[in-house]
């Protein structure tokens, strides 16, 4: 494990989790909750997260961006960017709205023309797999290459598997078994 990914997996622990009763995406009930954007936007967090989610795609060849659904994915696609090109790679990031826009260009999709380019769909915590999807299905609009899905925390509340009977290869960096949280 890396000296980067033990200490995310530290910060998450000590102030993205919360416990108690909670209502997830699914509509099921859970004892705790992750909530990254406690961390993902904190100065000592973001570029952890980058780091640890860098080396995490690494082996998926000439990906030209990352992103995903607005709000959970944003903090995250833009750590990549900013610690990918300390590393010197050319990562860029896009948001992907809920809706498109109704002004402007109307679009759904934003960021650098992604059309015939690979790109992966990042999430913070996922749960359903839903947001991922949602996010494919906006760029493959755009012609976008979905060529994975990649999470921060992985909730293992099968995710994962709506995510490859897609046929997307599935990425987690963290696990609930790493924060303790695994029944």
């Amino acid at each position: 494990m890396t000296d980067a990914r033990q200490q995310l997996i530290d910060y998450i622990s000590a102030d993205a989790v919360f416990h108690g009763d909670f209502i997830l995406t699914s509509g099921k009930k859970a004892t705790y909750y992750v909530d990254l954007r406690k961390v993902s936007l904190d100065h000592r967090v973001a570029p952890l997260i980058g780091q640890v989610m860098l080396d995490l795609i690494a082996e998926v060849p000439d990906v030209v961006a990352v992103g995903g659904m607005t709000m959970g994915a944003d903090p995250i696609a833009a750590a990549i960017l900013h610690q990918g090109a300390a590393r010197g790679l050319s990562y860029d990031a896009f948001v992907v709205r809920k809706e498109p826009k109704d002004h402007g260009r109307g679009r759904q999709v934003e960021g650098p023309e992604l059309e015939g380019k690979r790109v992966i769909v990042i999430e913070d915590t996922s749960t359903t797999g839903g947001s991922p999807l949602a996010a494919i299905e906006a760029l493959k609009k755009v012609g976008a290459e979905i060529v994975a899905v990649a999470v921060v925390v992985d909730r293992d509340t099968g995710a994962r598997e709506v995510i490859e009977a897609a046929g997307y290869p599935y990425y987690a960096a963290i696990g609930l078994a790493d924060l303790g949280l695994a029944t």
